[in-house]
């Protein structure tokens, strides 16, 4: 970026090559300067120029408006609520201990200030004396963010843009142009430097670095900026020389390197003494004039604080004369006051005493109203409850007729029950006793066919033995596998006859309950059936058994033939033959099937007994 005597250039984007920053934006469509920061007609840098070499200074009150005029701010809110929104950058959140602020107001400022240039360019976070140059500007616009920061921006991009060609060194290049300017000014005191090896990073590089904020008071440090910002950048690097030129005598006497430190700051003190001393006398003289004025003024005041006092003691005489007639007429019209309360108060109880006699003779009426209106509704009340007599009557009486039918049909009906139920438990308790007959037959036989297999049976021949009965075993399991089939058969023919029964049964439950004529007759026909059946429950049970048997022996015939119907004529003679074989050895088959049950029921029920028997 080259240096141009002409208007000051804003912070621009960098190149790629380049340490990426960020800028504050400039709105392009208008004009460079805002509408803030416009100057009247005939207001401009060259008259701007002229006045400062009049006065030497701008005016207070226009200073900062003028300083934002030159440097042609942007005032970019948003580019700098973006940056403030990063938050505190890493490199400064200690700034408290290296640079302890008293003021916490400033130190937090100036904190927001060099994180919002450290996210705006990298190489701020890295820049040691960046707290120093910015700090005079913190505290000048410490109410005003957004333009100290961008005033910072702009000192840096237009007067220290060169500055960062040897980072983090020095400046070699500004102060080499430095060096040579003061050897053109003044060649005595530049040899005095170098006969004593103090290089211009000591005489020359602390007040850029600080901004000559560390050498010069307030009021001399803002004449100075008045002076920069209207001039060419190269004007700081003047003042530099400048400032050298004019602390040549006392330089000159310095000797050591060390001097030549402590020079520069006790020039600073004195000139900082030199500005005390001045501001003193001022004050004192302006003390001086403003105890004569004041003493002037007590004089005035006294003199009109006697003229008000008589004109007061006047005026108060007055006051008491009409204080005294108000008083009269005010106690007259008191009087008047009072008479007329009473008359009002008087007419007011003559009105509340008519009032009354109205409303009490108004309540007599609604009162005798309001008895002839309870009489009849005591009369309607006995009517009611005369007429709900009668119903309720006659409802009982259905009631009692409807709950004596309920109970003679429930008496019928648990009758019924009962009989039902006392021919199960007979016939199970039948039924029990047979099979327990059965069980212990079977129990005696297997144990002495145990005992006969065991005195049989020796070591030689069990392992035929074994061999015989697991293929008889698998034998048998086949066959069973056959009638196990044939009898699930039958059963599924039995469930659904069951079925069809129940819904049958069901229909004429149905059917039953639509009179109860027809219900009581049904009953009683059951209750007879039941009679009978309980006095013979074997003569018909033994038929049916058979039937059951004869079915079962016949059911495989049956599904056998189906099945050879289907087939092909090829196979026919095969099928045939199974046929009469199937006859001749079904009902062996069925024998062999029952022992074959029997023993391993026994077995199953050994099993069970054996523990105890061993115990015994």
């Amino acid at each position: 970026m080259k240096v141009t005597s002409g208007r000051v250039q804003q912070p621009a984007k960098s190149r790629e090559s380049k340490i990426q920053t960020r800028i504050l934006k400039q709105d392009l469509t208008g004009n460079f300067e805002s509408k803030e920061n416009e100057l009247s007609d005939g207001l401009n840098k060259k008259r701007l120029q002229i006045l400062l070499k009049g006065y030497g200074e701008y005016p207070t009150k226009y200073r900062m408006f003028i300083w934002r005029s030159l440097l042609q701010l942007p005032e970019n809110h948003t580019a700098f609520s973006s940056l403030i929104d990063k938050g505190t950058h890493v490199a400064f959140l200690n700034l408290q201990k290296k640079y302890p602020i008293k003021s916490r107001k400033l130190l937090r400022v100036l904190q927001r200030t060099l994180s919002a240039l450290a996210h705006w360019s990298v190489i701020f976070s890295d820049t040691p004396y960046l707290p120093l140059l910015a700090f005079p500007f913190v505290k000048l616009f410490q109410n005003n963010q957004l333009v100290c920061f961008e005033v910072v921006a702009t000192l840096i991009i237009n007067w220290c843009q060169h500055w960062f060609e040897y980072f983090p060194n020095p400046p070699i290049n500004i102060l080499s142009m430095i060096e040579n300017v003061l050897a053109f000014h003044d060649k005595q005191l530049l040899q005095h430097f170098v006969d004593h090896d103090v290089t211009s990073q000591l005489y020359a590089w602390p007040l850029l670095e600080t901004v000559f904020s560390e050498v010069l008071t307030r009021e001399e440090w803002l004449k100075l900026f008045d002076n920069v910002f209207s001039n060419h950048p190269s004007f700081l690097l003047m003042t530099v020389v400048a400032y050298n030129v004019c602390s040549r005598a006392p330089l000159l006497n310095c000797n050591l390197k060390d001097d030549f430190e402590t020079v520069e700051d006790m020039q600073a003190e004195v000139d900082q003494q030199r500005v005390e001393d001045e501001t003193w006398y001022q004050k004192q003289e302006l003390l001086r004039k403003a105890e004569e004025t004041r003493r002037a003024m007590l004089l005035q005041e006294e003199e009109k604080m006697i003229q008000q006092r008589q004109r007061l003691a006047a005026v108060k005489r007055e006051l008491k004369i009409k204080e005294i007639h108000l008083q009269d007429a005010a106690r007259r019209r008191f009087l008047k006051l009072q008479q007329d309360q009473r008359e009002m108060e008087l007419r007011r109880l003559d009105d509340e005493i008519e009032r009354k006699v109205h409303m009490r003779d108004q309540e007599i009426a609604t009162t005798a109203k309001d008895l002839e209106m309870r009489q009849l509704e005591l009369e309607l009340q006995k009517n009611l409850t005369r007429n709900q007599e009668a119903v309720a009557k006659e409802m009982r009486e259905d009631a009692d007729v409807c709950r004596r039918k309920v109970d003679l049909e429930e008496h019928m009906f648990h009758k019924l029950v009962e009989t039902d139920q006392s021919q199960i438990q007979q016939t199970q308790k039948v039924i029990k006793e047979n099979i327990a007959k059965a069980e212990q037959a079977c129990l005696n036989n297997d144990w002495k066919i145990q005992t006969l297999y065991k005195q049989k049976c020796d070591d030689l021949q069990r392992s035929k033995c074994y061999r015989e009965v697991a293929k008889l075993l698998q034998e048998n399991r086949k066959k069973e596998t056959e009638v196990l089939n044939a009898m699930l058969e039958e059963e599924a023919k039995k469930w659904k006859e069951a079925e069809e029964k129940e819904f049958h049964l069901r229909s004429e439950k149905k059917a039953a309950a639509l009179s109860d004529a027809s219900r009581k007759c049904f009953l009683n026909q059951e209750i007879s059936a039941a009679v009978e059946h309980t006095a013979n429950p074997y003569n018909k049970e033994a038929p049916r058994f058979q039937n059951e048997q004869v079915a079962s022996s016949c059911l495989p015939r049956t599904s056998q033939l189906n099945d050879i119907s289907e087939m092909d004529p090829s196979a026919h003679i095969s099928l045939n033959r199974r046929t009469i074989e199937w006859d001749t050895t079904g009902q062996d088959l069925i024998k062999k099937v029952r022992n074959l049950r029997q023993r391993l029921t026994a077995q199953a029920r050994n099993r069970c007994q054996t523990p105890g028997l061993l115990a015994t």
